[in-house]
């Protein structure tokens, strides 16, 4: 049985990819200082599988922290680092913040796992690195600028691990995502933040009644209804691709996780409307600073390499977000 330590593993993506590693047999143990996630998430993954996760309260700005949970857990073999805080909007607004969280969290962690020889880690970056690109959908291979301070401490990350990696043989995958969406189709796990940064959270909190209407950033873009255009990929498949990724862990590989297919924002509102039969108010503002206006994914190389495509298409994305929604009004803060 490998161990997994995950940092930042009781937040969206991470508790699900803590789900999908015990359904495959792995030892779990989650770092997590719960500044944007919950503990109860962690309950919840538990309660679905049977199986325990060992979960530490810990900061990765502190380094003793980070030793304290490697002393405790021994034969570690892996790290999945999704620890970091992710929201565009308050890294433009807040650029410092990011850096030293991001960065120095990423630092602390490596230096950590060079004292205790772990080899292995899957990164949690982001498509943001292309910024706006030329052509879509994007490769691996494409020229990265990023347009917000978020993307850029993701870029500088993928440097740092890129560096080690070639100066401690280190074994390093980065995943750029895609817009991860949708939910675990129990109900019980989902994106449960206070303020919605992302539109499908957005959009079926609106269709609870928890908010009036969904701002529209930009109706102005080069798209068919120009509104922005994303690659929005089930969550349960951005989880199975990280366990896809520790199976087969070598020098750096990056790959693109999403689907290929884009849609955009009004046509994500108007499919939430038709699954739902809920109304799904809206009004178009500007467009909101760092945002690109298509951004899809060219994902050939993870299927050639790890076997790993998506699975779950748009409707089964929104059915499970507004399963999670209606069964937990208040998220985990019920």
């Amino acid at each position: 049985m490998k161990k997994v330590l995950v940092t930042g593993g009781a937040g969206y993506i991470g508790s699900h990819a803590c789900l999908v590693l015990l359904e495959n047999n792995v030892e779990v143990v989650v770092l997590d200082n719960l500044c944007n996630s919950s503990l109860e998430s962690i309950k919840r993954v538990e309660k679905i599988t049977g199986k325990n996760i060992s979960f530490y309260n810990a900061d990765l700005m502190k380094p003793e922290d980070i030793e304290e949970v490697l002393q405790k857990e021994k034969n570690i073999e892996t790290v999945i680092h999704f620890a970091a805080l992710k929201a565009v909007g308050e890294s433009v607004a807040e650029p410092l913040k990011y850096y030293e969280n991001n960065i120095s969290g990423t630092i602390n962690l490596l230096n950590a796992m060079e004292q205790h020889k772990i080899q292995n880690i899957v990164f949690s970056s982001s498509a943001t690195v292309y910024g706006n690109a030329k052509t879509v959908p994007v490769d691996e291979t494409a020229p990265t600028g990023p347009t917000n301070p978020y993307g850029q401490t993701k870029l500088m990350m993928e440097q740092i691990l890129t560096d080690c990696s070639k100066a401690k043989n280190l074994n390093v995958t980065l995943l750029r995502y895609f817009n991860p969406a949708g939910a675990h189709n129990s109900g019980l796990i989902g994106e449960d933040p206070e303020y919605p940064n992302n539109l499908l959270p957005f959009v079926q909190q609106v269709a609870a009644g928890i908010r009036p209407k969904v701002m529209v950033f930009g109706d102005d873009y080069e798209t068919p209804d120009g509104s922005g255009v994303r690659d929005y990929i089930h969550v349960m498949d951005l989880a199975e691709a990280h366990y896809a990724a520790i199976l087969k862990m070598s020098e750096v590989k990056i790959y693109n996780v999403g689907t290929g297919v884009g849609y955009s924002v009004l046509e994500m509102i108007e499919a939430f409307k038709r699954i739902s039969k809920q109304d799904v108010p809206y009004e178009v503002g500007p467009r909101r600073e760092g945002d690109v206006g298509i951004l899809t994914a060219e994902a050939k190389l993870i299927k050639e390499e790890l076997g790993w495509s998506a699975k779950r298409d748009l409707d089964e994305m929104i059915q499970d977000s507004w399963r999670w929604q209606s069964q937990n009004p208040k998220g985990f803060r019920a």
